[in-house]
């Protein structure tokens, strides 16, 4: 293949006061409050793979959770207590988990202004219910699809106030100036896909590269989903955590991943009500042997009606779950089934799990199902009664719960690391660089279910913050200061561009070794 050239006299650049990387509910939460903080709008651009794809636009579960503090009712709750339950969480800075939990009402409120319908009683009061690691009723739901509305929501008013959305941009180089002992983010490279989807174009890769100068960066690009074998992280999720470790910035937390019961087929979290309705578990060997392989790890089946009851408000494994048949010894057993024995595990919704008998199931399982109207005789029957919702959602995906078992794994469902952020959510060693959502590192070991959502909210609000009342954060900048830089980088970038395309490598290759494997911009530039 012919040698690529990049000349910066020949490619595209765009100049802005703040980039947001990323278009889920955490970045364009952050672009409105740039706005309504005093940045100007013209001086704000989203940039995305994919407007409407990624993980806020596209997951759920049975009753997708949101976390606040609580603000009704007779328990009495505050920041600080809940503060004092995220930290203990484990790995969760306290100055961070009181940000949250101080912010958490006002981010709460300003999605309702926006047009999220959370329930509410007569009162207008807005009850909460426990939800897994949750010692309060602090969560609220407006049922599967909760981030899927709040992102609707959220880019209605971006595209209200005028915020600009550059879709089809793949970011692939953050650009760092430094200075003494210090180090800023200054702008990014970018590849326009719209552009280079067009083969005769990518004859001139100059065509396909765009350069953003930038006084900050706020990335707001989710999980590594790229990386899981077994993730409920949407198809459209890829991540770009390389992104900010090749630019140096320090991380934490990176062996947190959370992982739990997942449905294949159509990627989906199998917690709450399809675990409390006692769904059969089997599997199926190589030979074609159907097993109700959990039978072998619970000495009894009031013992394995309990577990699976309890996986519903406790869905991530927790290796402390394990001990006494908890509920996290099935997350193990299915492992051990498909990863271990090469087997593949299913959930039936059409029949009860052998020994199943309402005299036999633990008393917790039988008075729920009885204060939810659900002791009905199937599975099936029972989550009709409770969550019709949750059936609805696989038949709109083409799987028909009535009818058909669903293949399962142990897969991952969130990062709880990422990058380390002081309080304003800016990296703790590039400055005017920002960490929001999944892909900051703050959100502990043992969360609540839904205090991602709120993170991410947060995240965004103190970001602007941080942004719009630091003279030295909003003031102009000349781009041209910054040119031997960008000059430097891409001869970089030109050299990495001819060794993925097979072109002779003219550039040092020690310091490419010294970058990370940049897969998905091979896979891209390949494809």
């Amino acid at each position: 293949m012919k040698q690529i050239h990049l000349k910066l006299s020949k490619i595209k650049q765009k100049k802005y006061n703040s980039i947001i990387i990323g278009s889920g509910a955490a970045g364009l939460n952050c672009a409105i409050h740039l706005v309504k903080e005093g940045i100007n709008a013209k001086n704000i651009a989203i940039l995305t793979e994919g407007l409407g794809g990624g993980t806020s636009f596209n997951t759920g579960s049975d009753k997708q959770t949101y976390y606040k503090f609580s603000i009704t009712g007779k328990d009495l709750d505050s920041p600080y207590t809940m503060a004092e339950d995220l930290a203990r969480g484990g790995a969760m800075h306290g100055d961070l988990a009181l940000i949250e939990a101080t912010n958490s009402v006002r981010e709460f409120f300003h999605l309702i202004e926006l047009g999220v319908p959370f329930p509410h009683d007569k009162f207008g009061g807005y009850v909460g219910y426990k939800t897994d690691n949750d010692p309060r009723q602090r969560a609220t739901s407006i049922g599967p699809l909760t981030s899927q509305k709040m992102s609707e929501c959220l880019l209605k008013e971006v595209k209200q106030l005028k915020i600009k959305i550059i879709d089809k941009t793949y970011c692939f180089r953050v650009i760092i100036q430094r200075s003494g002992g210090t180090k800023k983010s200054v702008g990014l490279i970018a590849l326009d896909l719209n552009v280079l989807n067009n083969k005769e174009n990518f004859k001139n890769l100059n065509d396909c590269i765009v350069i953003f100068y930038a006084q900050n960066i706020i990335m707001a690009t989710g999980g590594p989903a790229f990386i899981y074998k077994n993730s409920v992280y949407p198809p459209s999720q890829k991540g770009s955590t390389g992104l900010a470790i090749e630019a140096g910035c320090v991380l934490q937390n990176l062996t947190e991943s959370q992982f739990g019961l997942a449905s294949l087929k159509f990627r989906w979290n199998l917690s709450g009500s399809y675990q409390q309705v006692i769904p059969r578990y089997y599997s199926v060997d190589k030979n074609g042997k159907e097993i109700e392989f959990l039978r072998n790890y619970f000495p009894t089946f009031k013992d394995l009606s309990k577990a699976t009851f309890l996986k519903g408000y406790q869905w991530p494994f927790n290796a402390e779950r394990i001990e006494n048949y908890g509920s996290s010894l099935i997350d193990l057993a299915v492992y051990y089934e498909t990863e271990i024995l090469g087997n593949k595990v299913y959930l039936d919704y059409t029949r009860n799990p052998s020994g199943f008998n309402f005299d036999d199931l633990d008393a917790i399982v039988l008075q729920y199902l009885s204060n939810s109207n659900a002791l009905r005789k199937t599975p099936i029957q029972r989550l009709e009664a409770m969550n019709e919702e949750a059936i609805k959602v696989f038949m709109r995906n083409r799987i028909n719960l009535h009818k058909e078992s669903i293949q399962i794994a142990v897969c991952n469902q969130h990062l709880n690391g990422g990058v380390s952020c002081n309080e304003w959510w800016e990296s703790i060693n590039i400055n005017h660089f920002f960490a929001i959502g999944e892909i900051c590192g703050t959100h502990g070991i043992h969360r609540p279910g839904g205090a991602a959502l709120n993170s991410g909210q947060v995240g965004g609000l103190r970001a602007a913050l941080k942004i719009a009342h630091s003279a030295d954060y909003n003031r102009n900048f000349n781009k041209q200061q910054l040119t031997s830089i960008f000059k430097d980088e891409l001869i970089l970038i030109e050299s990495e561009f001819n060794s993925i395309l097979g072109g002779k490598v003219t550039l040092k290759n020690q310091h490419l070794s010294e970058k990370s494997d940049n897969s998905r911009l091979r896979t891209i530039l390949m494809e």
